[in-house]
């Protein structure tokens, strides 16, 4: 009996030495069945179980674009520069030329190059390197459906869904998201944003070289991007224009006519938020997006981020550089604690044409111009205006101008003093006297505040403030209703002050202020608009008075600088009480600019501080001439500056005539133009000063006396200032007595100042040629009265002397008073004025200029 053959029979019997230990023809056919059954099965039960997968987030993701008004990029958000394009909008060759490059059998293969795997295989077995044969398609999964894939088992389920996408998807939709989708070098994504990088051009008007270049280098794209290798990159532009006519998507004269084309050098690497570019990028973002704290905002971040928006501003270029150039003019020797504010605006749509917050964006987040506050100033001094011409006030009304004033409390018919009985006696600038009956058009003119305060209580301080907000600015501004408010205790933002004389600079409609003109999608159409509408907030009678009387100032008041812009000009200037702000604000009708100037107490921009007010030091010509910076300095020099640029080709327009009125409103008595209110003031020279001014004050009148050597007895009057002229009762009457030594140096008697306000202390010293100095103690008096002084009154000293004068800081507080705010900018920890129980009592001169 034969014995049974065995399946596994090795070594073989009956066969030489080498054969002996070879398969059999059996073993051989039966393992390679077997094999292909199990890859047959393993493929068929892996297409079973792959499915197309939904695209990675990021692969439609699209960077947004900001533009300036004139339609040049500002930049951009969001990671990747992507913005999508059809393929119907592209040349065919742009197209062709990346298949041409990546897979000549793109329109006719599977989606997998099986010769190619085959080929990659076995140079990968033999050792000569790891060599890819992916397809256009399956790069395309790699990059759309499966992000960077390098195992085999990953490879693999690449193949299947290439296999996949070619039977479920059109070649055409498959090209367009390939380039849509390809990592082009620059940071950018997509054949559009590379166009955009390397050429500055749209895709749709790629010649073909540079179709050919921007294939060429797919594969490696940073190494052979040509500015860093022009080398390799013109040998790949030579493969891919061969190519292209090779595979008939060019003609021969326009492969004889290709040239290696001109590319954008690559930039060096930027912060792209850095200068100009972040502050106008920032305020995009903020005015947008929506929030709990703007709730009108139309988008979100991932809108912003992702959808590849096209954000049209208003910011206009030329403007906005011209706004760095004024900020640079600051002469050297300003502190390095001060900054510059401007905004310019459109009043009749509220668009923000220029708006400069700060220097570089990337050292100095802060907008000054749009996120903190400061002291308005006398820029307030238009609202009360408005407020008192609402009322029937006319510009030819008048008021006392005199320094120091005395405002009569419309109800009492007394001298206004606050709840603890002190008097409100504001100052003029340089304490000067413009007579007890000047108009309030020549009161808005030189700035005088002794004549607005009087207005302001006339018409009572609430309706300072509600003009203020009705003009613009913000309701969560708190304006005190405090009769100083006239002269702009309030701390406002820049911008709002700009919107509000935009509100005036209009006729008395207000607009929204923005930055965003529009923002349309990828494809053109537009989704937002920017808020151009205008609301009446004032009669334009009104606003024609008040516009007439701010062009007084730049006629014949602080702002005359501004003359040089050669055409109608109306505006005002400002300045907090110690020199903390200055401004100019002004407009012709078709622009309005704020300047502002102010010095922060803290400033370290490494550890990002920037807080706190501190008085504005001196600088430049102004420090030459032993002179403040006031708003009628630099920052009406700076607003000229930047209205010339502004105003270039710009039509000339006149403002509304003004026609006066005929009076309706009688302002409460400061006093008027009667008999009984008016006295005499009598020649009484020669006389005891004893005496006369015993006989003054029957009249009715303040004496004042001043001290001369002379040859008369001591106590003799020589002078009686004003002898013989008509004065309001209650004015002050300066006598010129003798102090009966001819022989000695001139002198002058020091006067009795205890009792007195500050200024009103510091005026009176210094007109009879004394330098005051004042120290401050804790005390039972009002805040700012004198309790003391050194020497006493009545004491003869030469001209100049010192007189330290004592000033109360009222009682004294047992609470600890650190008063420790970080002062870092994002929220304002401005100085405030000193005030009594109810507010309102500016300890200082409430300074204009």
């Amino acid at each position: 009996m034969a014995r049974r053959r065995r399946f596994w029979n090795y070594p073989r019997p009956n066969k030489g030495p080498v054969r002996r230990w070879l398969p059999s023809w059996r073993i051989v056919v039966g393992t390679a069945l077997t094999g292909t059954a199990l890859g047959a099965g393993l493929f068929v039960a892996a297409w079973s179980t792959t499915t197309i997968p939904d695209g990675l987030n990021d692969v439609n993701n699209q960077a947004t674009t900001v533009y300036w008004s004139n339609g040049k990029v500002i930049g951009t958000f969001g990671e990747q520069k992507r913005e999508l394009i059809k393929l119907d909008d592209l040349p065919p060759y742009v197209g062709n030329a990346v298949v041409a490059s990546e897979d000549t059998t793109f329109w006719t293969n599977s989606g997998v190059d099986l010769k190619g795997i085959a080929r990659a295989a076995y140079s990968n077995v033999q050792g000569g390197g790891r060599q890819g044969a992916s397809t256009l398609t399956q790069q395309y999964v790699e990059r759309y459906y499966l992000d960077t894939t390098t195992s085999y088992a990953g490879k693999a389920r690449e193949a299947i869904i290439a296999l996949k996408v070619a039977q479920t998807q059109p070649k055409e939709e498959v090209l367009e998201n390939y380039l849509n989708t390809i990592y082009w070098g620059r940071g950018t994504y997509g054949i559009q944003a590379a166009s955009q990088e390397y050429f500055k051009k749209d895709a749709k008007d790629l010649t073909p070289s540079e179709a050919a270049l921007l294939s060429g280098i797919i594969p490696s794209p940073v190494n052979w991007d040509p500015s860093v290798n022009e080398k390799q990159a013109k040998i790949r532009w030579g493969r891919s224009i061969d190519r292209m006519y090779e595979q008939g998507y060019i003609t021969k004269d326009e492969r004889s006519k290709a040239e290696f084309p001109k590319f954008q050098k690559k930039k060096e690497a930027t912060n792209t938020w850095g200068g100009q570019k972040g502050y106008i990028l920032s305020a995009v973002r903020k005015e947008l997006l929506r929030s709990d704290s703007n709730p009108d905002g139309a988008f979100t971040e991932a809108d912003l981020d992702t959808r590849g928006l096209k954000i049209t501003t208003t910011i206009d270029q030329k403007l906005q550089n011209a706004a760095v150039d004024v900020a640079k003019s600051l002469p050297d020797d300003a502190s390095k604690n001060v900054r510059m504010s401007l905004v310019s605006i459109d009043p009749k749509t509220g668009a923000v044409r220029a708006l400069y917050g700060g220097k570089d964006y990337v050292k100095q987040s802060l907008n000054v111009a749009t996120q903190d506050t400061v002291q308005a100033g006398s820029t307030f001094k238009p609202f009360t205006l408005l407020g008192a011409l609402e009322k029937g006030v006319t510009l030819e009304d008048k008021f006392d101008g005199n320094s120091p004033g005395h405002p009569v409390d419309p109800d009492t018919g007394k001298p206004w003093v606050d709840s603890g009985g002190v008097p409100w006696e504001p100052e003029n600038f340089g304490y000067y006297d413009y007579g007890s009956a000047i108009s309030l058009a020549d009161a808005t003119a030189n700035s005088v505040n002794s004549a607005y305060a009087q207005l302001n209580l006339d018409i009572g301080p609430k309706t300072t403030a509600e003009v203020a907000h009705r003009a613009g600015i913000r309701d969560a501004t708190d304006i005190k209703a405090v009769p100083s408010n006239v002269l702009g205790t309030a701390d406002v933002y820049p911008i709002d002050l700009a919107g509000a004389y935009s509100t005036i600079a209009a006729g008395g409609y207000r607009t929204t202020s923005h930055v965003v003109e529009k923002v349309q999608t990828s494809d053109g159409t537009q989704v937002y608009a920017g808020p151009v509408e205008q609301k009446k907030v004032f009669d334009a009678d009104d606003v024609t008075a008040a516009t007439y009387a701010m062009t007084q100032v730049v006629e014949k008041g602080s702002g005359k600088t501004a003359q040089e812009l050669g055409r109608p000009v109306a505006g005002k200037t400002g300045t907090s009480q110690q020199n903390k702000s200055a401004w100019f604000a002004g407009f012709v009708p078709q622009l309005t600019t704020v300047v502002g100037l102010r010095q922060y107490a803290n400033v370290d921009l490494e550890k990002g501080v920037l807080g706190g007010v501190a008085p504005i030091d001196s600088f430049g010509e102004w420090k030459q001439q032993g002179l403040g910076i006031t708003g009628g300095s630099w920052p009406v020099r700076a607003w000229t500056d930047f209205m010339q640029v502004a105003t270039e080709g710009m039509d000339e327009e006149d403002f509304p005539e003004y026609v006066p009125a005929q009076p309706t409103f009688t302002p409460t008595p400061t006093p008027t133009e009667t008999e009984e209110e008016k006295v005499t003031v009598p020649d009484l020279t020669g006389q005891d000063v004893a005496k006369v001014t015993s006989e003054l004050e029957k009249l009715g009148l303040v004496v004042r006396t001043q001290a001369q050597n002379s040859d008369q007895r001591k106590g003799v009057v020589l002078q009686i200032m004003g002898a013989g002229t008509d004065v309001p009762k209650n004015s002050t009457v300066t006598i010129v007595v003798s102090t009966g030594q001819p022989d000695q140096p001139e002198q002058v008697v020091v006067p009795n100042v205890v009792g007195q306000p500050r200024t009103s202390a510091e005026q009176m010293l210094r007109g009879d040629s004394l330098e005051p100095k004042v120290r401050e103690e804790f005390s039972d008096e009002p805040v700012g009265v004198v309790i003391a002084m050194n020497p006493g009154s009545g004491n003869s000293v030469d001209p100049g002397t010192p007189v330290t004068i004592t000033v109360s800081k009222g009682p004294k507080d047992d609470g600890n008073g650190n008063g420790n705010g970080n002062g870092n900018g994002n929220s304002p920890s401005p100085d405030p004025t000193p005030t009594d129980d109810g507010g309102g009592i500016l300890d200082g001169v409430g300074q204009d200029d």
